[in-house]
């Protein structure tokens, strides 16, 4: 059964376009006596949504290979009122802290595993590089360590320059005008070092969305630091394959709680709460109409993800395999 936890406790989260959102994990957790590895999933969508295509599905088929799993609902940006920082980096850095916090609750041993997508595995891989920055403002966190065991990284958005970036990505989480500093400090090629946990990557070669050099910058900058690393590189397929099964493929996602900022941000729009320009309000509400809570029927058909990439499908295999090696 599936629970929901806030993370953040009140009075410590502030973000201008919540608009009554506040990041959480899902859970998904075998209940018997066994201690278990923990996974967190982030999903992608360019720091504007949280996808559901990459959440329970996919916390679900790891469930399935014995970890206890977590899908992160962390902050976005969807309208671009207020850059997002080092919000969704905070949000991350204090949800494994509050897993590990309650390990026995949760039935969880030591290692602690990170499964991100799209932009959502450049938040992973921002913890993974920069872990050591974040010093919790709740003191009963500050000495859990947000350090996780280790990464997976799947068609991920890794470097800020401008010939390979995912722009849209950077404008959502650093503004239109961000500093070199900034865009440097996102640049997660060049911020690997010593401390950095070990990471699978995954990437189909023909990603229209991401440039699959952005993965093979990140290999390269593991390799130079002497972090193990596993690499796997598709010849084919589409951006955001996530599982590329037939579950994701026919759209049959589950609850779609990933959106919960996304709808709450709708309703401040359609309310009044949030004026936009007539042009952008019929846009937004255009683009999310198939989620419209007034509409909503979770019984009727989902529309198709993709299409599945048969060979790719074999990712996750690989990703348990190499996290069972890291646990030796």
């Amino acid at each position: 059964m599936s629970n929901i936890y806030t993370i953040w406790e009140e009075g410590e989260y502030q973000y201008e376009g919540a608009f009554g959102f506040t990041p959480n994990l899902h859970t998904y957790l075998h209940e018997d006596d066994q201690t278990r590895p923990a996974m967190i999933v982030i999903p992608g969508g360019g720091y504007r949504v949280v996808s559901p295509t990459e959440g329970e599905i996919v916390a679900k088929k790891f469930y399935e290979a014995g970890y206890q799993c977590f899908v992160l609902t962390y902050t976005t940006n969807l309208i671009g009122m207020e850059p997002l920082k080092l919000q969704p980096f905070h949000d991350l850095s204090r949800a494994v802290r509050f897993v590990r916090a309650n390990r026995e609750k949760f039935g969880i041993s030591e290692e602690m595993y990170l499964c991100g997508f799209s932009a959502g595995a450049h938040l992973a891989g921002t913890l993974a590089v920069h872990w050591q920055d974040v010093e919790d403002m709740n003191a009963k966190y500050q000495p859990v360590s947000n350090r996780p065991t280790g990464v997976i990284l799947s068609y991920p958005v890794i470097t800020t320059d401008k010939q390979l970036a995912h722009g849209d990505s950077f404008i959502a989480l650093c503004g239109e005008n961000a500093a070199q500093e900034e865009l440097s400090y996102f640049s997660l090629e060049k911020q690997v070092s010593d401390q950095t946990p070990p990471m699978f990557l995954w990437q189909t070669v023909s990603d229209e969305l991401v440039p699959v050099e952005n993965s093979m910058l990140m290999a390269k900058a593991l390799k130079d630091a002497g972090i193990p690393f596993e690499y796997h590189l598709f010849p084919r397929g589409a951006h955001g394959l996530s599982l590329s099964d037939e579950v994701w493929e026919t759209g049959d996602l589950g609850e779609p709680y990933t959106m919960e900022q996304t709808l709450n941000i709708i309703h401040a729009v359609k309310s009044g709460a949030l004026p936009l320009p007539d042009e952008a309000k019929e846009q937004l509400l255009a683009a999310f109409a198939y989620m419209d809570p007034e509409n909503y029927d979770p019984d009727s058909p989902r529309p198709a993800s993709g299409t599945a990439v048969k060979e790719v499908a074999v990712w996750p295999e690989l990703a348990v395999s190499w996290m069972k090696a890291q646990e030796r």
